[in-house]
């Protein structure tokens, strides 16, 4: 156990020490591959970074190390810095704990950044519910719905889509839980499809309504 955390030390140190672009890029996958919880510090503070190479590599161990990840995040999330916020709610996304619910919600509809908000719209549809109290399930579900539906008419054309992705993954898990909630969807795809004004919108909600349907 010791020459583990050793090792992550000398990971770490490579990471603080790292004097180019490239050198970051290298240690944080270095570090992002050990999948280590010490690791979680210093995975969060490079999201912050201005090389988005190591903010990816970042964010892609940050996901691998899965749940331990989210209360930290949370507690550590940058306010003042949108690329890091853009980031983490991409870790969020991908780990899917409903811990960070709340937060997605609101910034789904309400960041200031397009690139939080598109984040944001994209991890509402992957929520693990199955992490969540069942009596509060629905709730949750119904919530992330009217969200995701409202993001989709949201002023950036990258948001709306990551809506229309998250409502489709959404429509997947509501097939056999809540079935009566599905026609809302379709109907909002089949609104895209027939008011939106970016081609690549209307395309990709004709393709989530055909894979629904």
């Amino acid at each position: 156990m010791t020459k583990i955390l050793t090792d992550i030390e000398t990971l770490i140190e490579a990471v603080n020490k790292a004097d180019s672009a490239d050198g970051l890029l290298e240690a944080v996958e270095d570090l992002a591959a050990a999948k280590a919880v010490e690791a979680i510090p210093t995975l969060v503070e490079v999201l912050g970074y201005n090389n988005p190479g190591a903010a990816v590599a970042a964010v892609d161990g940050l996901i691998e190390i899965g749940e331990p990840v989210v209360p930290y995040l949370l507690t550590n999330l940058d306010d003042y810095n949108y690329g890091a916020r853009a980031w983490a709610l991409r870790v969020f996304a991908g780990v899917g704990d409903p811990s960070a619910l709340d937060l997605l919600l609101k910034a789904a509809v309400t960041d200031f950044s397009q690139s939080v908000r598109r984040a944001a719209a994209r991890g509402l549809g992957i929520i693990r519910w199955s992490k969540l109290a069942p009596e509060k399930v629905l709730p949750a579900q119904k919530e992330v719905l009217q969200t995701l539906l409202l993001a989709s008419s949201d002023g950036e054309w990258v948001v709306r889509y990551a809506a229309v992705v998250g409502l489709q993954s959404l429509a997947k898990t509501l097939a056999t839980t809540q079935p009566k909630l599905v026609p809302e969807i379709t109907a909002k795809f089949q609104e895209v499809m027939q008011t939106d004004s970016e081609l690549v919108m209307r395309a990709r909600a004709q393709l989530a309504w055909q894979q629904i349907n």
